[in-house]
């Protein structure tokens, strides 16, 4: 059912139709970008659930999810491997996720379900890593797990807003790490103000940058009209190529 949304939303994007939708705009831009680099020309009507794709080439989209799906599975092996250092429960996990009937069913079609759970494993992936650094802070690898998380937690956001839920984990964790940080009076407050730095950069302005720079590209690409004109104000259905307001001086 929801292929026939988001598989239209794909082809919006390749078309550079203007249309609204209630999900941020990263899956399926990323959905429509598999397409567009696949071949698909964005001509499929998408008009009701289980209308046959015949010669469109619709692969590249359900290919990409697929595989967004299929990380899954190492994403778990490692989280699990980092948190309990146990292999047959790393395994257990995998071997789990590779039989679950539902997993498999969400990553097989043209769906926002993969993608958002690629990023919310990948956000608590990296936490986990990133937990993994604190004996060395400050180092590359340090570096690099802070600021993977606060991408996965951008990539999160902008596919739909129930990955403010992984957002709210990794806040958690990162008080918990701070307050502890706190109490260590090893450190000085100068180094603890690294710390709380290092944090606000990686976990909330570079996340809040990410996320932005998508509704940047997603008003960028889709400069024609379409279906979501009438949600948004004359001055802006003027900016559209094709709507009858297009290049009309419109006064604030």
């Amino acid at each position: 059912w929801d292929e026939t949304h988001f598989g239209k939303m794909g082809s919006y994007y390749i078309n550079r139709t203007f249309f609204f939708d209630v999900h941020p705009p990263l899956g399926k831009m990323l959905i429509g970008l598999a397409g567009y680099l696949s071949g698909y020309d964005g001509t499929f009507p998408f008009q009701k659930p289980g209308d046959r794709y015949e010669q469109h080439n619709y692969i590249g989209m359900r290919g990409f999810c697929a595989f967004l799906g299929s990380c899954l599975v190492p994403f778990a092996y490692l989280t699990v491997l980092e948190l309990t250092e146990s292999l047959p429960a790393a395994l257990l996990t995998a071997s789990i996720l590779i039989f679950d009937t539902g997993c498999i069913t969400l990553s097989q079609y043209i769906l926002l379900d993969p993608i958002l759970l690629f990023f919310l494993m990948g956000a608590v992936l990296s936490m986990v890593k990133w937990n993994s650094c604190a004996d060395r802070p400050f180092s590359a690898s340090w570096w690099f797990w802070l600021s993977l998380t606060g991408v996965n937690l951008a990539g999160a956001m902008g596919v739909k807003f129930v990955g403010l839920f992984v957002v709210l984990l990794v806040g958690l964790n990162t008080i918990y790490d701070l307050w502890d940080l706190l109490g260590n009076l090893s450190l000085s407050l100068v180094v603890f103000g690294k710390h709380l730095l290092a944090r606000v950069l990686c976990l909330i302005l570079l996340p809040l940058a990410l996320y932005t720079a998508t509704f940047a590209v997603h008003f960028t690409v889709l400069n024609k009209s379409g279906p979501g004109d009438g949600f948004f104000s004359s001055a802006f259905q003027s900016q559209l190529i094709g709507n009858n307001l297009h290049n009309v001086s419109v006064p604030e």
